[in-house]
């Protein structure tokens, strides 16, 4: 049984604007990189035997803060990567509907098999909540054959958060988001594996309590 300690990445630029990331690599701003150090502080006296994080700017940015503590280096692992959202990439949420109104329709009805525009190089790369879904089970998969046992911190990004909650508490894929994934938090889980299968159970979700405490103990 393995505890999983799944953090989302500190914020972003974009973030604070509703700007969507996807596989774009866009790095912390100042209040991100505030938030990672408190994280970590909050984290410095838990024994953490790996931190893995995406091979995303943002999310390596926060688990190197968190590895200053630890006396490890962080493993980078391109599977954790936020969703792809194709031609949505880069765009602010706000005017995605003016620009592709049939396909924002079926991202916000949870069409589990609905293609996203092209990209900027016209490539229909985004991917849809099935395929994302796989790979984010798969990678989980992958983790508890790998470690079996003891405490892992994952950071990761907010697609990846929902998808860990959605097997939790066995949603279907078209069930809309119930919970914020929030910035730098810190979501425990139980993580183990029954052959091909990833069982998880949530334990604390969407804990950011940490985030004052610790910015207080910085400010000192």
């Amino acid at each position: 049984m393995i505890e999983l300690l799944l953090i989302r990445h500190g914020e972003t630029a974009w973030n604070a604007e509703r700007r969507l990331q996807g596989h774009l690599n866009i790095p912390l701003n100042d209040a991100g990189l505030q938030q990672a150090q408190a994280l970590a502080l909050a984290l410095k006296n838990e024994s953490l035997d790996a931190i893995i994080c995406s091979d995303l700017q943002r999310a390596m940015q926060t688990a190197q803060a968190i590895a200053q503590y630890q006396n490890q280096q962080c493993i980078i692992e391109p599977a954790w990567r936020e969703r792809c959202f194709g031609g949505f990439e880069g765009e602010l949420i706000s005017q995605i509907e003016q620009r592709f109104p049939a396909e924002y329709a079926a991202w916000r009805a949870y069409e589990i098999d609905m293609q996203f525009p092209a990209n900027a190089q016209g490539e229909f790369n985004g991917e849809s909540i099935r395929q994302f879904h796989t790979r984010i089970e798969q990678v989980l998969l992958e983790l508890s054959q790998r470690f079996q046992h003891g405490k892992i911190v994952v950071v990761a990004h907010g697609g990846v958060l929902e998808c860990a909650y959605r097997i939790a508490h066995q949603l279907a894929l078209d069930a809309p988001r119930q919970v914020s994934m929030l910035n730098a938090s810190i979501n425990r889980f139980e993580l183990s594996s029954d052959q091909d299968s990833v069982k998880l159970k949530m334990l604390q979700g969407g804990d950011v309590a940490h985030l004052e405490l610790a910015l207080d103990e910085l400010n000192a």
